[in-house]
């Protein structure tokens, strides 16, 4: 008369409201769980349980990952939650993009290295990393080289933005004893004249 016992034991389950982040992401216990981007800025409800953690909007189960455990500020992503432009770098990786940059040069190599660990999720940075490398296909890969050391020149943190603009108003191309702007004297493209502009005399 006895039913028969379920498949797995009953776990003690605990529950928290989150909010889904710009990165499509909750974020419970210090670690990060992906959730469909449709519901970024949305209120979910989260049930824990050892092994599982589920993410409910009104009532409806939308997502599921396996519990993280260990160090904290992990991400679980799964690729269906990303927006689509996502998706389309998903055939590249961190590796693969570095290997790219190696072929460029050293300065595209610590420009994209920088770029992989500036956002919360890997994945947000292939965007910027991509853009370097249509960058190379519209100015040539030596402009691109070149380019990524005037922007390292001018800040540790190097963004696509940057290195766009300096091809765009061409400060790859000037001379290397061209000093970076400063705060007093600063063409409208952002470096000063040399010497010979004023016409000193130089050694």
């Amino acid at each position: 008369m006895l039913l028969p016992l379920p498949d797995s034991p009953f776990e003690l389950a605990t529950w928290k409201q989150a909010t889904v982040q710009f990165n499509y992401h909750i974020s419970v216990e210090k670690n990060h769980y992906s959730v469909p981007y449709e519901y970024i800025k949305q209120k979910v409800d989260v049930r824990i349980t050892r092994q599982m953690l589920e993410v409910f909007y009104n009532h409806t189960r939308i997502c599921s990952h396996p519990r993280i455990y260990g160090r904290i500020g992990q991400y679980s992503t799964v690729e269906s939650h990303m927006p689509a432009d996502h998706q389309a770098y998903r055939a590249w990786d961190a590796q693969r993009f570095l290997s790219w940059a190696q072929k460029i040069g050293p300065n595209a190599v610590v420009t994209v290295k920088y770029m992989l660990t500036s956002f919360k999720v890997e994945q947000q940075a292939y965007r910027s990393c991509m853009g370097l490398l249509k960058l190379a296909d519209k100015y040539s890969v030596t402009r691109l080289e070149a380019a990524c050391k005037t922007a390292l020149s001018y800040t540790p943190r190097p963004s696509l933005k940057s290195v766009k603009n300096i091809l765009t108003t061409g400060q790859d191309k000037l001379p290397n004893d061209v000093s970076p702007p400063d705060s007093k004297h600063s063409a409208s493209f952002g470096f000063t004249h040399g010497a010979a502009y004023y016409g000193r005399k130089t050694t």
